[in-house]
């Protein structure tokens, strides 16, 4: 079975960092789009599913952790990586509080990038079979609870 290769959204307003980082990625096989603002973004992710998103901690008209949470509330599923030029503690604690999956802080090393998005995709894989498990578990478990209220019918 041949696997969709993985998405990533890149948001940034930096026009150079988003070509960049959008070669690299659809050289190492990834489906890449890029978006230059918040609202761009939030419309992109609502329209399709993506596996990551890179989010630049500032852009022109949001921060990146007012975008965590608009993506989390439409894409919950989605690993979000915060990309900042700004590093602080609490630019860090914040966006880690608002989901973040993991931060990087620029200038953007790309084989820090590609091992970041490799862990999350992993990540992301794992927490879907340990859904599939449990969603099968509750099936069984509810399948013998309905077969043995049957069996106890009069």
């Amino acid at each position: 079975m041949n696997t969709p290769k993985p998405s990533i959204l890149i948001v940034d307003d930096d026009e150079s960092i988003r070509k960049v980082v959008s070669e690299i990625l659809t050289s190492e096989g990834y489906n890449v789009e890029s978006a230059a603002t918040g609202k761009e973004a939030t419309e992109k992710a609502e329209a399709k599913l993506f596996n990551i998103a890179l989010i630049d901690i500032k852009l022109p008209d949001t921060t990146g952790v007012d975008l965590l949470t608009k993506i989390k509330e439409t894409k919950p599923k989605m690993r979000k990586i915060i990309i900042t030029g700004y590093p602080s503690l609490q630019n860090a604690v914040e966006a880690l509080n608002k989901d973040a999956d993991a931060y990087i802080m620029k200038p953007l090393n790309m084989d820090k990038i590609l091992a970041t998005i490799k862990e999350q995709l992993q990540k992301q894989i794992e927490e879907q079979e340990m859904t599939e498990k449990q969603l099968i578990q509750y099936i069984e478990t509810r399948t013998k609870q309905i077969e043995l209220h049957k069996e106890n019918k009069p």
